[in-house]
């Protein structure tokens, strides 16, 4: 049999081929929002009327006196919010927790927001800072449709509007647990859900402050007249709020 020599054109074209192929398979660059800004629980039992922040830099929240503390589904303990209309009145400012600090406001630096949540609806907004109309822009996480939907939206160095959403692209109303993590960078915003990257919308988000709290399970700012209060129905285990 012959032996067939191959050319060292040839060679080097195949190493070239197999070394884009790890590269590209390699995993990505770790988060760039690694430092704990805020870690809740939401393990309180009920009765409590605080939502405390484990982090150590005390940035606890109020804890409406509608919502379930203590309730547990699946070895998790966490907080519950029964069945409600997202929109219909009157409003119910007892259903949310809120927790107020200028810390948690995004800015322009890289912020991530990761929830470990369960529903079996298919509307509701899980948590948010600022609102459609805040002069400071916002960022929420919120379930149209059940398709876990995170948007971070704020003003350029010019003053005009950027906004970026992400998706889970496929409904996560199945009333099992979901941890998703909702970051942005000063290029990206991009979507995790149980570990697995789902989507990236390229470009900057813009600078975000303004002086809304932290708005659990619904809006703060809204009257379901005017303004509908989007409210959550489901379980919350956790929240963790991460800085760059």
């Amino acid at each position: 049999m012959r032996t067939r020599t191959r050319s060292p054109g040839v060679l080097a074209l195949a190493f070239t081929t197999v070394l884009w192929l790890v590269v590209a398979a390699a995993p990505q660059a770790g988060a760039a929002a690694t430092n704990t800004l805020a870690y809740w629980q939401m393990n309180e039992s009920s009765g409590a009327t605080t939502m405390i922040d484990s982090s150590g830099h005390a940035i606890n929240g109020s804890i409406g006196s509608a919502v379930i503390r203590g309730a547990t589904y699946g070895g998790a303990t966490g907080y519950r919010w029964a069945f409600m209309s997202p929109t219909l009145p009157p409003a119910k400012p007892e259903r949310l927790v809120l927790a107020w600090d200028s810390r948690l406001n995004p800015g322009s630096g890289d912020y991530a927001v990761t929830i470990r949540y369960r529903t079996n609806q298919r509307f509701g907004n899980m948590i948010q800072k600022g609102q459609g109309g805040a002069t400071g822009g916002y960022f929420k996480i919120e379930n149209p449709n059940g398709i876990l939907t995170c948007v971070f939206r704020g003003r350029s160095a010019s003053g005009s509007w950027l906004r970026k959403e992400v998706t889970s692209g496929t409904p996560l109303s199945d009333n099992q647990w979901h941890t998703v993590r909702c970051e942005r960078t000063s290029s990206a915003v991009m979507l995790t859900v149980d570990g697995t990257l789902k989507g990236t919308a390229k470009g900057s988000s813009g600078y975000i402050t303004n002086t809304r709290p932290i708005s659990i399970a619904g809006k703060y700012n809204c009257d379901q007249i005017k303004t509908t209060c989007d409210y959550f129905t489901g379980d919350i285990d956790w929240i963790k709020i991460e800085t760059g």
